[in-house]
């Protein structure tokens, strides 16, 4: 699973320096941060609403993966235009792994 994560991650970096007009990443990179960003947000609201829709009618179980796809995507584009590697995201998770997750958010409160 993380080879995915990270074969993607170079996909993406690679798209940095590209035309706009060459690829979707490459676009949404040409218009900045404010663009990727908006793309999350639309990405979550729809995974939510897939989400809550899944609670009501089980056949909707591979909308809620088609969306949560997306939205790990434009994620991943979020953090590649701003240099942070899924690995660092992973090793984050790694450090969480057996914390009390109470525990954890109040250690953030410090």
């Amino acid at each position: 699973m993380i080879d995915i994560l990270n074969k993607l991650a170079e996909t993406l970096d690679q798209r940095k320096g590209a035309a706009a007009d060459s690829s979707y990443v490459a676009s949404l990179y040409a218009k900045g941060l404010d663009k990727i960003l908006e793309k999350v947000g639309e990405e979550a609201f729809e995974t939510v609403l897939a989400a809550k829709n899944l609670e009501q009618d089980a056949a909707q179980r591979d909308k809620l993966i088609y969306e949560t796809a997306d939205l790990w995507f434009h994620t991943l584009v979020m953090m590649s235009h701003l240099d942070i590697k899924p690995d660092e995201i992973l090793q984050e998770l790694a450090r969480r792994e057996g914390l009390s997750g109470l525990a954890e958010k109040a250690s953030r409160l410090k």
